[in-house]
């Protein structure tokens, strides 16, 4: 059990020395920490995907599993500044007192901004409240060895207004790193957003849930790569279907009223060619899990407005953009 000990451990450190060597990236790096819906599928986390920039971290929504991959990964979650909310459903949110207390335990040393719509304030409230034990205890057992300033580990919620239902905010702009929040139609949750990073040349937009939505065509103009949520309607419905011929007509009603407020693939498609981005990643991916999904039925009539770089996104794959390049380079953990 020691050797084995012994050898975790050497693993670690020669992991964390290659890092150090390796030289360092300079631009946007994407990481796909969570990529299914709300329902359970295995392989993949709860809605969250990851943003470095700058030697910062950020994430778009935080949803359950998503924390536990960051740190599988050995993502520096020390390095987070800021969670982006795009709206309130619980698969966006449902990790975030997880996240903030490993960030904060592992060295962050500055209360992590919770930046989003109307209701950011109560979540972070909420969080801070429900965790004010646990870095109490945290606090007085630790700090020995470690500096455990609670103060460092708060959320600190930042409210972002867009007054039109298709503009757009500056939700955040630190050094050569922009965020904008753009309005998105998710009804009747509202207001929901997507967010555009900008970093020295290279973007992302990020969707987050919605409808087809011609303004944020316009607000992803020119970015590198759109991530958008795409979901199947026809297969929405046969899962429906099937619920309500088993008796569960709850869930029935539930999974079919979804038609009404997510994006169909080639609808997304769309989006990606009149924002003219390089690649297109179809994200939020609930029925992953379903035994018709394949990437053809999913993404059924995806090429039919004209060719296009897409991608179904999958937990642990990365996009890199490095500033002064038009390259778009896709890997993962």
């Amino acid at each position: 059990m020691l050797r084995v000990l012994v050898a975790a451990l050497a693993l670690a450190l020669s992991a964390t020395a290659a890092q150090a060597q390796a030289p360092a990236f300079d631009g946007l790096r994407v990481i796909f920490c969570g990529t299914s819906g709300p329902l359970p599928v295995a392989g993949r986390a709860k809605p969250c995907t990851a943003v470095q920039a700058g030697g910062a971290l950020y994430l778009v929504d935080i949803g359950p599993e998503a924390t536990e991959n960051l740190m599988t990964w050995r993502i520096p979650v020390a390095a987070a500044k800021a969670v982006f909310v795009t709206h309130l459903h619980s698969d966006h949110i449902g990790d975030l007192g997880e996240f903030n207390m490993q960030s904060w335990v592992n060295g962050r040393m500055a209360p992590l901004a919770v930046v989003g719509p109307a209701g950011v304030d109560k979540l972070a409230n909420g969080f801070n409240l429900a965790y004010e034990d646990d870095h109490r205890f945290r606090k007085a057992h630790h700090e020995h060895g470690a500096r455990f300033e609670t103060a460092e580990g708060l959320l600190a919620p930042k409210v972002v207004t867009v007054a039109r239902p298709d503009g757009t905010a500056v939700a955040w702009k630190d050094g050569d790193l922009t965020v904008t929040a753009i309005r998105v139609h998710h009804d009747p949750i509202d207001p929901a957003f997507a967010y555009r990073f900008d970093y020295k040349g290279r973007s992302v937009v990020v969707s987050g849930d919605t409808t087809k939505w011609a303004p944020l065509a316009v607000a992803a103009k020119g970015a590198d790569v759109l991530v958008h949520e795409a979901q199947n309607n026809a297969m929405t419905k046969q899962l429906a279907q099937g619920l309500a011929m088993m008796g569960n007509a709850r869930m029935s009603s539930v999974i079919a009223d979804t038609v009404t407020y997510h994006t169909e693939p080639a609808e997304a498609a769309d989006i990606a060619r009149q924002a003219g981005v390089k690649a297109l990643v179809l994200n939020h991916l609930t029925q992953a899990g379903l035994p018709m999904f394949t990437p053809e039925t999913f993404a059924k009539g995806i090429e039919d407005g004209g060719k296009l770089d897409w991608r179904l996104a999958k937990d642990g794959m990365t996009i890199e953009l490095p500033a002064g390049s038009a390259e778009v380079r896709f890997g993962s953990y």
